[in-house]
């Protein structure tokens, strides 16, 4: 077996991918390798998609998730996106099956270059999440940040989508807040077992958002599917929109938008936005040490 890998930097609406290829091995990514690839500025990244051989019948790849901190995430919508791009670039195919620890992922590219991601049933029983406390209706919950009598944030909806979640409903932009300083308290707070991704939400009209998120193990990130999601849903869920609605993500550094459905007919939350290539290469899946591709060719891009 070599040491080395086929890796592209890619993005999914600014949530910085490493799409890694580790079919036909056995060994995985290891935490180490994501802590020194996420240290070097050039390949930094929120999450890395790493595909390996299928292990069920009917699947194209099984997914491994990693968070820059080394741990392992159940979901991402954004990563997941760029799996698909790049898969597609290089078999032709337009629909795909991955399983992941969360379970399974039905994913498509459309003629225009986006695509739709079927992100599964969101949950909403508390011990699900999971929470620490029950609660019989987690649209809203007991758990505020700054003074009791005049909170900065306060009352999240929460959920799961294959990872916990927290929307803070706020009335102004959520680049105002301080999500730096309130995120890795919220994030490790004792109510989220399994620490949770925390978003503010801002109500645009009743078939947009406005979100901001500080994504579970890997801290302040220009987006994230996941949460875009568990926004749309907890939106619709709470009577302040429709159950279709586009997401304009406050730091993503891209004009684009997501577009979120949760389906009424089997109540499955429909992901739909864009991916993009950057760069390709090679790495060390223990080590983390990495070379960049001296001369890319043009055109759709392959693994």
């Amino acid at each position: 077996m070599t040491d080395n890998v086929q890796f592209a930097r890619m993005n999914g609406l600014g949530n910085k991918i490493l799409v890694v290829d580790m079919r036909g091995r056995k060994d995985r990514v290891t935490p180490a390798a994501a802590i020194a690839l996420n240290a070097d500025p050039a390949t930094a990244f929120d999450q890395i998609m790493a595909i390996h051989d299928p292990k069920a019948q009917g699947t194209d790849a099984w997914i491994d998730i990693v968070n820059c901190d080394g741990s392992m995430a159940q979901a991402c919508g954004n990563g997941t996106r760029c799996v698909v791009q790049a898969l597609a670039a290089e078999t032709g195919k337009k629909a795909f099956t991955f399983q992941t620890i969360a379970g399974i992922l039905n994913a498509t590219e459309h003629e225009d270059g986006t695509i739709s991601v079927d992100m599964g049933k969101p949950v909403f029983a508390w011990d699900k999440i999971p929470l620490a406390e029950e609660f019989a209706d987690t649209s809203r919950i007991e758990l505020q940040i700054g003074p009791i009598d005049n909170p900065v944030l306060h009352s999240p909806s929460a959920m799961s989508m294959g990872n916990p979640h927290a929307v803070f409903w706020v009335d102004k932009d959520p680049m105002s807040f301080d999500l730096d300083r309130f995120g890795p308290l919220l994030e490790n707070h004792p109510m989220f077992p399994e620490r949770a991704n925390i978003t503010l939400a801002q109500v645009l009209s009743p078939s947009s958002l406005r979100t901001r998120t500080w994504e579970r193990g890997a801290g302040l990130t220009l987006a994230c599917g996941s949460a875009a999601c568990a926004a749309a849903v907890s939106a619709a869920r709470t009577g302040r929109t429709g159950r279709k609605v586009a997401i304009d993500v406050a730091s993503a550094p891209a004009p684009a938008k997501l577009t979120i459905e949760w389906r009424e007919h089997d109540d499955h939350v429909v992901m739909t936005g864009p991916a993009e290539w950057e760069w390709s290469g090679t790495l060390n899946p223990t080590t983390g040490n990495w070379q960049r591709d001296e001369a890319e060719a043009g055109g759709a891009r392959a693994l």
